[in-house]
């Protein structure tokens, strides 16, 4: 399945979420991309949204590909293989800079908004799609320490491999290739990138 774009997969992601309307859900989308998942499916599901603001940390000669994911809270999820082949002293100013990020982040497309909590509620996870996991298993385990009843990650396509991955109650995917195409952006006719200005006005919006 290839989509159009971030909205046309939401509006699909939302009728497979139904089930969840008015069922004292939060919903937290991964930035950028997933902010307009998330904006959507907030809006179907009529219910809240929040950012959950994970940070990969990439290898220091292929910025693609991942050695590690970090999320606001603290939770750090690495490919343990890659990351000790790598300079320590570079690791740490690489992590350093990614925290900055994520605080950024937070600051600018929430500003003093206050968080929203998943305790007892179930949490719906968003991104526009996930390949290796990294990111989405740090966000994860940033929701989990919030003692969700339940944390379902929403995607329009993720990798077999990487559903099997995910410890969470549910993934919910309209698109799970069991060979995956390489990138997210593989699955979508369009995949701009998306700025803070967008990620601002979206969240304006709601």
């Amino acid at each position: 399945m290839i989509f159009k774009n971030r909205l046309t997969a939401a509006k699909k992601l939302a009728k497979a979420l139904l089930k969840y309307k008015g069922q004292n859900a939060v919903i937290y989308a991964l930035p950028r991309g997933g902010v307009i998942l998330g904006v959507e499916l907030a809006k179907q599901l009529q219910a809240p949204l929040d950012l959950i603001i994970p940070r990969k940390i990439g290898h220091p000669y292929s910025s693609e590909y991942a050695l590690c994911a970090l999320a606001e809270h603290g939770s750090l999820v690495c490919n343990e293989a890659e990351k000790a082949g790598v300079d320590k002293h570079w690791f740490a100013l690489e992590l350093k800079k990614e925290q900055e990020e994520v605080k950024r982040r937070r600051k600018v497309y929430l500003s003093a908004k206050p968080r929203l909590k998943a305790t007892n509620k179930i949490a719906i996870i968003v991104d526009d799609g996930v390949a290796t996991g990294l990111t989405m298993k740090a966000a994860i385990l940033d929701v989990r320490k919030q003692e969700p009843k339940k944390i379902v990650v929403a995607v329009p396509v993720i990798s077999k491999q990487t559903t099997s991955d995910l410890e969470v109650d549910e993934v919910v995917a309209l698109e799970k290739p069991i060979l995956f195409r390489g990138s997210i952006g593989a699955y979508y006719q369009e995949f701009e990138q998306v700025n803070d200005n967008e990620v601002v006005k979206l969240l304006a919006n709601l």
